[in-house]
């Protein structure tokens, strides 16, 4: 018994040291909502992009959660379209950066530098990146769609 005891609690130990590791620590969420936030997008509605064609604040009233992150949105016909079809609306790459991905990192995607590309939304970091990103935007998405969902670990 008592060895039997033993070998739980290391099997506890060793899950609990898994839990804390480096790669553990890591690991970032599927969907950027910045360090003291549970919002995607900053609060933007990503409909509206498609919709208005440019970013539009989302409200409290308009809102559900979409893969661990609150999503905001300007009216109901858009919660609605979103909640229909989250993959059409929701910015690739969980929000972040675009560019960064496709340079195999992440870094923040800011709602006013944006771009749909073959009806898909991309964030970039900055206006400077946004630049970069439109040197080639193929080559770029090719380049994260290959780094992509790995460079969150």
């Amino acid at each position: 018994m008592f060895r039997s005891l033993i070998h739980k609690s290391l099997a506890v130990l060793a899950l609990a040291l898994a839990a804390l590791s480096p790669a553990a620590a890591l690991a970032k969420d599927p969907v950027y909502t910045g360090r003291f936030s549970s919002l995607a997008v900053d609060g933007y509605d990503p409909v509206a992009y498609f919709t208005a064609g440019q970013p539009v604040k989302g409200s409290k009233e308009f809102m559900t959660k979409y893969e661990g992150a609150e999503w905001r949105f300007s009216s109901a016909e858009n919660l609605a379209a979103f909640e229909a079809t989250p993959e059409k609306f929701a910015p690739q790459y969980g929000g972040y950066c675009a560019w960064a991905v496709s340079q195999n990192y992440t870094a923040r995607g800011n709602p006013n530098n944006w771009s749909i590309v073959e009806n898909k939304l991309y964030l970039n970091y900055n206006d400077e990146i946004q630049e970069r990103w439109e040197q080639d935007i193929p080559g770029f998405i090719a380049k994260a769609n290959e780094n992509w969902p790995g460079v969150l670990n």
